[in-house]
């Protein structure tokens, strides 16, 4: 009887203590995760598939066997830390870093501060919800004019100040906005100057690039450059409150045809880049996926050219290309070329006869006069230094403190610049008279 009591009892502790016991199949791979959780109990002596409760810590949650749905979401739902941005899911639950990796082709610091979704406890009303915490601190890509200093003239037909006021009103105004103004006409108008003019005055920081970019040894990479200064541009709107605009100067030496000259697949390229910002502004990508959030900003485009039939004709039609051609009349000449020289005390009727005296010449001709004016003084200078042996000395290799000598520019007058005009004139007829690439090349016909 007493053997009996003794085998009920032990059978009675051994089913209680399976009770409390959850079995876990016997694998090596299950023992080896098992040794590997720390702080989540002990392995029973004689049972070693079998995880016992921890005495230590009884308010421990007690895994499940077999690795069950249980056990499951406690793994998934546990995280390093609550501020850790390693674990950030988005608002469609998926891992945040590794969804920006496949969309954007740089770090995340591109995308700065994004409140709900990276180091929330960082973003401050301060700074905005969408702060791009870096931009200050790249490479300035904006270009401003500060430089340009003095009053000059504004020509008041110049398109520039209307075409960028539509862009930036797009949404408001009900009709169609071409993205793109060409301003093209003459070598020389002012085209470029006159429109930096306008920037300065408005307080625009443009992003300008030249047709020397627009061809590259690689297939595709100016196309990506134009939009990648374009989201520039835009960046600028976003983050630092000012108005910008994308500059491409002389279009036409970049991607017009000429003659037989080779249409590249970067030309091809290109056009296809302005058409599609012409089309879609504000759906510009550099090669990472879709965001239904990334939408750009509105950015005017202004180019610049000299003629605008050798471009391809649907990227100049109606509706993406707003086109305006400069040509200075007499009154427009003569008003700019007046402030240019207000400093030298010439007066509007010494501009209007040196205007008269030479027509039909482009506005940066009467700015050559001034600087034709200094050859003489400069000269002279030269020879007070110590002639042409002693410029190297002179310019570069001065000690700390030397000054060079004082120069003392010439004064203007208006029979030195006749004079320079004059000079100027016959270097144009020599250039055109002489064409010595015929005696070069005897061979091609007139």
């Amino acid at each position: 009887m007493a053997a009996a009591a003794t085998a009920t009892t032990t059978s009675l502790a051994s089913s209680a203590a399976h009770r409390r016991l959850r079995l876990l199949p016997c694998s090596r791979s299950t023992a080896s995760s098992i040794l590997r959780v720390p702080n989540r109990g002990c392995l029973c002596p004689g049972f070693p598939s079998v995880l016992c409760a921890s005495s230590s810590s009884p308010a421990s949650p007690q895994p499940t066997a077999g690795g069950g749905e249980e056990g499951g979401e406690e793994d998934k739902g546990r995280r390093l830390s609550k501020q850790s941005s390693w674990e950030a899911k988005d608002s469609e639950g998926d891992d945040y870093l590794y969804r920006l990796g496949k969309e954007a082709d740089n770090m995340n610091i591109a995308v700065g501060a994004r409140s709900g979704i990276v180091d929330d406890l960082f973003v401050g009303n301060f700074l905005g919800k969408d702060s791009d915490i870096v931009f200050d601190y790249r490479q300035k890509a904006t270009r401003t004019f500060e430089y340009l200093q003095g009053d000059y003239y504004i020509a008041p037909l110049f398109l520039v100040t209307c075409h960028i006021v539509k862009n930036y009103l797009a949404h408001v105004l009900n009709i169609k906005i071409p993205l793109i103004l060409g301003i093209w006409g003459g070598k020389g108008q002012g085209k470029t100057f006159q429109t930096e003019l306008i920037f300065r005055a408005m307080g625009v920081e443009p992003v300008i690039m030249s047709a020397g970019e627009l061809e590259s040894e690689k297939a595709g990479e100016p196309g990506r450059l134009i939009r990648d200064r374009y989201r520039t541009a835009s960046q600028v709107i976003q983050n630092q409150g000012k108005m910008s605009c994308l500059m491409i100067n002389d279009l036409d030496a970049g991607v017009g045809r000429f003659g037989n000259t080779q249409m590249t697949v970067n030309n091809q390229i290109v056009i296809g880049t302005l058409m599609n910002l012409a089309d879609n502004p504000t759906r510009v990508s550099i090669g990472q996926k879709w965001r239904e959030s990334d939408i750009t900003h509105r950015v005017p485009i202004i180019v610049t050219g000299n003629d605008f039939s050798t471009l391809y004709a649907p990227l100049i039609r109606d509706g993406r290309m707003e086109k305006f051609y400069w040509q200075p009349d007499r009154e427009d000449i003569i008003n700019i070329v007046h402030r240019m020289y207000t400093k030298d005390g010439l007066s509007f009727e010494d501009v209007s006869k040196i205007v008269d005296i030479f027509p039909n010449q482009a506005l940066d001709f009467y700015g050559a006069l001034r600087s034709r004016t200094y050859d003489r003084a400069i000269l002279k200078w030269v020879e007070e230094i110590g002639g042409h042996e002693q410029l190297n000395e002179k310019l570069l290799k001065r000690k700390k403190g030397e000054e060079l000598p004082t120069f003392i520019p010439p004064k203007t007058t208006v029979d030195a610049l006749i004079e320079s005009g004059d000079s100027l004139v016959k270097e144009q007829e020599l250039i055109m008279n002489s064409k010595l690439s015929k005696e070069y090349m005897k061979n091609l016909d007139d």
